[in-house]
């Protein structure tokens, strides 16, 4: 199996590693250094052996073993809600939602439906529920409930620190860097700047200076939740880009520990097909141990 990637502005300057772990989640980086030691990896028609660095326009080839690929259609993806309109899916980390090789593409190749498409995102290494339309008519409903602020998102997530101030309603200005894919938080505004709302309220504090916090967004910005915490001083465990590395060494996390947990639907306006949603809760069958996987103290 032969898999080609033409290399986007975002991967710029950035190792071949990141890319194609990214491009192709079904690998891991284990199986990325089995490449490199084979040769199996070509960069502009070049055989390499190293982790390199890469550019805007280059093209990497990928000579997998069929060992080593595995069908999208058989990935274990579970379901946590389903009916005629909506499939509501527990995503798991390394996946992006849309794209090749994601989350939307699995779903649409095991149900034979190419308008299976998801109302919101979660980042790639974020965990938890993902609401998709299975047609034209419950996409446009829910997109606008979305839009409208019309459907809640409710995250756990397991910080470093404990906050002083038990809940709090946060409301700040995020600026989105899409060359750097970085994002800045600022309390003032600021031209190119858009108003972020996230709310925290604390459900556990454990005895090695870390909290678990319930996070509720009513604006949907890009990793507006681990940049806005990471701001006010509570950075996510396992977070690489917002998070401290001292802090996710210790903890030995390599992604960032949150996860979409509810969605509560609370229509204010027509609904149409999807009114029989109205009032409903979707959460996961998961408890905070399962989700994080540390040891209670």
């Amino acid at each position: 199996m032969m898999k080609e990637i033409k290399v986007e502005n975002k991967y710029n300057g950035k190792k071949l590693n990141k890319i194609i772990l990214e491009k192709i989640p079904q690998l891991n980086y284990n199986s990325f250094n089995k490449l490199l030691r084979k040769k199996d990896i070509k960069v502009n028609n070049k055989r390499i052996n190293k982790d390199i660095i890469i550019y805007e326009g280059d093209i990497i080839n990928i000579y997998m073993q069929e060992s080593m690929k595995e069908n999208l259609v058989q990935k274990e993806i579970k379901i946590i809600f389903e009916d005629e309109n909506i499939l509501i899916v527990d995503k798991p980390y390394n996946l992006e939602v849309t794209g090749e090789n994601s989350l939307t593409q699995i779903l649409q190749q095991k149900y034979n439906n190419p308008e299976i498409m998801p109302c919101h995102r979660i980042d790639r290494n974020t965990t938890g529920l993902v609401l998709f339309a299975k047609n034209k008519e419950a996409l446009e409903i829910l997109l606008k409930k979305f839009k409208n602020h019309e459907i809640e998102k409710h995250y756990i997530a397991w910080v470093y620190g404990i906050p002083k101030r038990k809940s709090a309603r946060l409301e700040d200005y995020l600026f989105k860097d899409t060359k750097k894919s970085h994002v800045y938080i600022s309390n003032n505004f600021k031209k190119g700047y858009q108003k972020i709302i996230t709310s925290y309220k604390v459900l556990e504090e454990k005895a090695d200076n870390t909290s678990i916090l319930e996070i509720e967004i009513e604006t949907g910005k890009t990793h507006q939740i681990r940049a806005h915490l990471a701001y006010i001083g509570y950075p996510i465990i396992g977070d690489g880009k917002y998070g401290r590395n001292e802090i996710n060494k210790k903890f030995n996390k390599k992604y960032q520990q949150l996860h979409s947990y509810k969605l509560k639907f609370k229509f204010t306006t027509t609904s149409g097909i999807l009114e029989y949603l109205n009032g409903k809760e979707i959460k996961d069958i998961k408890n905070i141990n399962q989700i994080f996987k540390y040891d209670k103290k």
